[in-house]
């Protein structure tokens, strides 16, 4: 699948023009949503909005995560120093990781999808798998095991939780912290400082099954893992807007079309879906509606 099959020389000059505006569109939208959150359940502190508050928590961590991303590629912003500064200090570091390893292991993720040498591909290599062996992961990524062993290896130098890299010395570790201490402080300032747990469990349990999720739906029982061209070996979800929420925020479920034009911005992905419609160019490749119809896919009886 050769982009210039498909995108006119003009076409991706308009798909990888990027917008400060967007990219702090997105960035504060974030924030202000988990500042929300936060306000929310210190108000009425009840099991529902307890509950609530850690699933919406654990979404927005996936947000920071995705734009994160977005920002390892250039791609949130015009700028070369606010991607790598915002990607870091917004984004990054709140949920324990360190966008310049990220970016080192994910960009080999790219160029290497759809081989044997795909360093990601033991995330989704093993799927289809059984309603068991799921039902086990699942456990152990609510139960919080899946978060202690992720965070023991970030102290053992890790990058974080969506990458397999090494960070290059402790700094991005002290910083990480660092950022963790800022947010609990500004809680307590407001006289919330109880909030902070929540961001931890949310952090520690469903944030670790929303990675899992992501994963799954994007290469996961895929047409052929193998297969160079991105229609075959990565999936885009048309998910309802609750599940783009809290599994898919910032236009990552149009995991397809990032692969097909990886330096277009989150927020040009659904018009480039259109685009790639229009071209015939997702011709019989299979449709999923939802993240269930994934897991469907995905787990097998």
């Amino acid at each position: 699948m050769n982009v210039s099959d498909y995108a006119s020389p003009e076409d991706v000059a308009y798909f990888t023009t990027r917008s400060d505006w967007q990219g702090w569109r997105l960035v504060l939208g974030n924030w202000l949503f988990i500042a929300a959150i936060f306000a929310v359940v210190a108000a009425w502190p009840n099991p529902i909005t307890i509950v609530l508050a850690v699933i919406l928590l654990a979404s927005r961590q996936m947000g920071l995560s995705v734009m994160m991303h977005d920002c390892g590629h250039r791609s949130l912003f015009r700028s070369k120093r606010l991607n790598a500064v915002v990607g870091q200090w917004l984004c990054a570091l709140p949920v324990m990781s360190d966008q310049p390893s990220y970016a080192r292991g994910h960009l080999e993720h790219h160029a290497k999808s759809g081989s044997i040498a795909d360093p990601d591909l033991s995330n989704y290599q093993a799927y289809p798998v059984s309603r068991a062996s799921f039902k086990r992961k699942v456990i152990r990524d609510l139960s919080g095991q899946t978060g202690f062993k992720l965070m023991s290896s970030i102290v053992h130098g890790a990058a974080g939780a969506l990458s397999k890299e090494k960070r290059a010395s402790a700094l991005p570790f002290v910083k990480q912290l660092l950022v963790q201490l800022v947010l609990f402080a500004i809680l307590t300032a407001c006289g919330i400082g109880w909030t902070f747990l929540l961001w931890a469990v949310a952090y520690m349990t469903v944030f670790m099954l929303i990675i899992r999720i992501r994963q799954v739906a994007e290469h996961a029982a895929v047409p052929d893992l193998f297969d160079r061209d991105t229609r075959m070996n990565t999936r885009t979800v048309d998910a309802p807007w609750w599940q783009r929420m809290i599994f898919a925020p910032c236009g990552v479920n149009y995991h397809l079309e990032h692969h097909f034009m990886a330096s277009v911005p989150s927020y040009k992905l659904r018009e480039l879906r259109e685009h790639l419609r229009s071209r015939h160019a997702l011709d019989g490749v299979p449709q999923f509606d939802g993240y269930g119809a994934v897991l469907r896919q995905a787990v097998t009886a």
